[in-house]
């Protein structure tokens, strides 16, 4: 059996319905999941043409009926927008509707009807235009979800990170380090990582400031915060080491393999190593859910959506690593 795939279009104005096309011309999908969109027919008719994907696109009623040929797109058809609606542009509508595909995707994984959802991105101005006031995805997901401890993992090259805080300033990211927060961190980055099949976890911890403080010289964060999370998960039989140097932590992890994965205390520190060694393949998860959700690892686009130029290999592997995921999680 094989997992179903509920694919959210995104933000109908930029490269969402293009890379999902041209991910589903890979073959390969098909053999490991069923795939189904969650969007409208139109949009995804134009996504095709212009991907010169010489695919059929198919409006079916729900997952069950979904991703069983290769060579059609099944797509849950919403019919929130026209068919003609601009490329390249913010748009309260498709804000507004980018909104309801996530909604509708979310309804059908609690009730366990798709075993993953996979999401095309969306543009966060078009999203509050649209009357929905969140700064990403993420948040939407948890919210939706009725979940409040989450956190970003990001796939890409030969690296994983798992962020500690994400879409805050800098200075606010600092103040909500707390031990707490780390620890419930370490605690999701080893359940994901079991998802994906690695059954004792090898978790790098980084430090927060300059030489992971040296001893409150740099900062004291690292000391009183990120040093008893650590500990305490050890206690309860996690591999997990650190605070460790910043500046050695990836090095150690991408290139010599002595971890599976970095935890991260700010956005940056995080998204820089990842799309340094995986730009055009990065994948981003949300862990903490309760259920799959896998997405790509870049923006909108707008800049080149409507073109038939955009590289759809992050799409490619967010499928995949959801269709794995559901798999471990025996669905």
């Amino acid at each position: 059996m094989k997992p179903i795939l509920g694919i959210t279009m995104g933000d109908a104005a930029g490269i969402g319905p293009e890379i999902i096309a041209k991910a589903l011309m890979d073959r390969e999908i098909y053999t490991i999941a069923r795939p189904v969109v969650i969007g409208d027919k139109k949009v995804m008719e134009r996504a095709v043409e212009i991907a010169g994907a010489g695919l059929q696109c198919r409006a079916v009623d729900g997952p069950e009926a979904a991703g069983s040929e290769y060579g059609v797109i099944d797509i849950i058809d919403l019919s929130n927008l026209p068919a003609d609606l601009p490329w390249g542009t913010i748009d309260a509508r498709a804000g507004k509707a980018a909104y309801e595909y996530i909604e509708k995707a979310i309804n059908y994984a609690l009730k366990k009807e798709i075993h993953a959802v996979v999401t095309a991105p969306l543009n966060k101005e078009a999203l509050n235009l649209g009357g929905h006031h969140f700064p990403g995805h993420t948040e939407i997901l948890a919210q939706l979800g009725g979940v409040k401890n989450y956190a970003m993992m990001l796939v890409g090259g030969s690296l994983r990170v798992i962020h500690a805080t994400t879409h805050v300033s800098l200075r606010n990211a600092c103040d909500l380090i707390k031990k707490e927060r780390v620890l419930r961190v370490i605690e999701l980055a080893d359940q994901a990582l079991k998802l994906l099949g690695i059954d004792r976890p090898r978790i790098a911890v980084a430090g927060l400031n300059p030489h992971s403080g040296e001893g409150g010289l740099f900062g004291r964060e690292d000391m009183e915060e990120i040093a008893p999370a650590v500990e305490l998960v050890r206690q309860k039989g996690i591999h997990a080491i650190g605070p460790i140097a910043p500046d050695t932590v990836f090095y150690r992890t991408a290139i010599k393999k002595q971890f599976d994965i970095v935890v991260v205390m700010y956005h940056d520190q995080g998204h820089i190593p990842i799309k340094l060694l995986g730009f055009e393949n990065g994948v981003n998860v949300t862990v903490g859910l309760p259920f799959i959700r896998t997405s790509v690892d870049h923006g909108t686009a707008f800049d080149i959506a409507g073109k038939g130029i955009a590289d759809s290999r992050s799409m490619t592997e967010s499928l995949r690593l959801g269709a794995q995921m559901a798999c471990q999680k025996s669905f």
